[in-house]
């Protein structure tokens, strides 16, 4: 069968996706990554074949992150989905509503507006069978409804935009309906779906159902909503092994690592890099930090027992590792509950406050908030992960979580079944 993959123009986004879109190409099915061309690279440097649609427009072009330690997306852009944070009683109808206008107008519409025609141009050629977009690409639903194929929603962390769906519809269904007031997520939605021959349905909202990478203790779901767990395959893109890592650490290593999306986009990483790596000097570990070589040059000092590298994959560096501190991105979190290492996270955006207080609460790790996460802080729980067995062992819990999920080729084979059985 023919498989269209779409997602935002992020390269984290694209490489969360890339295993399984590899795991259908290789039980036999053709498969596309239609993305804005400024992704095609990233797809074609993973083996798979991309197709170029619309223009390079994204939320960075206008907000962006703010540089500093606590930067977060501009006022209003993380709503309505700072609701999977918030208390129940906090969230109001109105409040959803007027969050869910402003994150059509700034972000929704920059993203999906230049892709979506294209990308039903695209499908209406080639007429996938199924299409898999992530939760910010609703242009992968619009093209999907528009040529009758099936579709799924692949998350990237945890599900705060179902959840927001789902409190937004309760709260609106218990009104009267003649005081439900409008739906500005549906009716942006409809407005596409009418102009290639169809109607709005919740499933271009949330997918038929939804694909998480997540082990269970992690995952946050929206009531009412159907998932399918997908083991997490680690993998960042092409990369090399360096000769270093073949020899295993003399001392307990501990890695240090921001992410890729700040080091793409030439960005201030969170927390100061520099405090972190004074007030660890003296301790009696080899520090393997992951620092741009823009921010490496802004270091004033490098201590001993710290080794700075502009990138090393994940999956060669973790499990030589007695802790990891990170920034509680998805594909890093997730590579650490993979090898069950213990982990120090410092979230400072979107989900992964969220997502770094639900692995604490497992006891596999540590949570600093990126705004408080100083050089003493973070000194004193890596002393606390490398200190108290408790976590090693929690961790190699999340880790037996983990691999218990259906791998790539499982769920591969469940997406065949459910398109032979005639899904729409």
């Amino acid at each position: 069968m023919r498989i269209l993959f779409t997602c935002y123009p992020e390269r984290t986004h694209f490489l969360l996706m890339a295993p399984l879109a590899w795991a259908l190409r290789t039980a036999g099915h053709e498969v596309r990554v239609a993305c804005q061309p400024k992704l095609t690279d990233a797809v074609t440097r993973a083996g798979l074949t991309a197709v170029p649609v619309g223009s390079d427009r994204d939320l960075w072009q206008v907000a962006g992150r703010l540089k500093g330690s606590g930067a977060r997306l501009a006022p209003g852009l993380a709503e309505p989905y700072d609701a999977a944070e918030r208390a129940a009683g906090d969230i109001t109808l109105p409040w959803l509503r007027e969050a869910y206008r402003v994150r059509i107008e700034a972000a929704h519409k920059m993203t999906n507006a230049p892709l979506a025609p294209g990308l039903v141009e695209f499908a209406r050629h080639w007429k996938p069978d199924l299409v898999v977009w992530e939760p910010l690409t609703f242009a992968g639903a619009i093209a999907a409804e528009a040529v009758g194929a099936a579709h799924a929603r692949m998350l990237i962390g945890a599900d705060v935009y179902g959840i927001a769906r789902q409190r937004f519809r309760r709260l609106r269904d218990a009104l009267p309906e003649g005081e439900r007031g409008d739906d500005p997520l549906g009716a942006w939605l409809d407005g596409y779906a009418r102009r290639y021959g169809g109607g709005f349905t919740e499933s271009m909202a949330t997918g038929r159902f939804s694909i998480d990478l997540l082990p269970p203790s992690l995952q946050v779901h929206a009531p009412g909503l159907d998932y399918r767990s997908l083991r997490f395959t680690p993998y960042g893109g092409p990369a090399v092994v360096p000769r270093w890592l073949w020899e295993p650490p003399r001392r307990p290593r501990v890695a240090l690592t921001l992410g890729l999306t700040v080091s793409d986009h030439g960005l201030a990483y969170p927390v100061d890099v520099q405090d972190i790596l004074d007030h660890v000097a003296d301790l009696d570990i080899e520090l393997v930090a992951t620092v741009s070589e823009k921010a490496a040059k802004e270091l004033r000092r490098v201590p001993g027992n710290a080794r700075l590298v502009p990138y090393v994959p994940m999956q060669a560096l973790l499990p030589t590792c007695a802790a990891v501190i990170h920034h509680a991105g998805v594909g890093t979190l997730t590579t650490a509950a993979f090898y069950g290492v213990p982990q120090l996270a410092l979230p400072w955006d979107v989900d992964q406050p969220l997502l770094s207080g639900r692995l604490a609460a497992h006891g596999a790790g540590l949570t600093t908030h990126a705004t408080r996460a100083t050089g003493p802080a973070v000194r004193a729980g890596l002393l606390r992960l490398l200190g108290d067995p408790a976590f090693g062992a929690r961790a190699r819990d999340l880790r037996e979580e983990v691999r218990a999920a259906p791998h790539a080729n499982a769920v591969a084979r469940e997406l065949e079944e459910w398109v032979a059985a005639g899904a729409r």
